[in-house]
């Protein structure tokens, strides 16, 4: 058995599943025609801090996502959130979870009560309304955000359950962008590379609420500058 021999047989490693033969040293071929690329790392499964400490599970209401009905909302028979008032809507949404939060900012961003409770019509950090199926009954469901502090958002989904204006929806988020399609809400966030943002696609999930279906991260995109329109990728990290 020569050296190149034996050392080929000592160096197949198993990696996630799969076989990599790779051969001991610069020069040995194995049957194959691969070559040694060097010192292959040991692989380590990840490693879990603080294993014994969990949270306490959280509070009867205090989920941000769970659905509720809006109090205070006039009932709308029609099923749709376009006979809803938007302003209406969302400021009684966030006046009731403000006192249900009780200060702790888990439900709800208090400034963002504070904004609502002071302002009125134009004057109201909440974003224009966009109304649009998300369900696939052939309705809409009222989708905006109040802007908190030209940084943060509170991004605020509505649709109508038998009857009563209900929130489906509530996300606080730094709102690069939000995309609907084909009863998809994509909700775009900046990540530490400013080449990439992440994104939370939510669905409706025929229980009552949107629901988190992927979360990935695409490139980000700013408007062009120039004469040309449309989007751009966004400066590399390194620039």
């Amino acid at each position: 058995m020569t050296p190149c021999t034996a050392r080929r047989r000592r160096t197949a490693v198993l990696l996630a599943g799969s076989l990599a033969l790779t051969a001991g040293a610069a020069g040995c071929a194995d049957v194959d025609g691969l070559r040694s690329d060097g010192r292959i790392d040991e692989v380590t499964k990840p490693l879990s801090l603080w294993r014994d400490s969990r949270p306490a599970p959280a509070a009867p209401g205090q989920q941000p996502g769970k659905p509720a009905p809006v109090p205070g909302v006039p009932e709308v028979p029609s099923g749709d959130m376009r006979d809803a008032d938007p302003l209406a809507v969302v400021q009684a949404d966030f006046a009731a979870a403000g006192e249900q939060d009780g200060g702790s900012g888990r439900l709800v961003d208090q400034r963002a009560v504070r904004l609502l409770a002071e302002c009125s019509g134009q004057a109201c950090p909440v974003r224009p309304p966009v109304l649009h199926d998300l369900t696939g009954d052939g309705k809409a469901e009222l989708i905006t955000a109040v802007d908190v502090d030209g940084r943060t958002s509170e991004l605020r989904v509505y649709t109508v359950e038998a009857g009563r204006v209900t929130r489906v929806l509530a996300r606080r988020a730094v709102l690069e962008g939000v995309e609907v399609a084909a009863g998809h809400l994509a909700v775009r966030e900046p990540t530490s590379n400013p080449v990439y943002v992440s994104v939370s696609d939510y669905v409706w999930d025929g229980k009552g609420a949107m629901a988190l279906d992927d979360l990935s991260l695409d490139e980000c995109r700013a408007p062009r500058t120039g004469t040309g329109t449309g989007d751009e990728p966004c400066p590399r990290a390194d620039r």
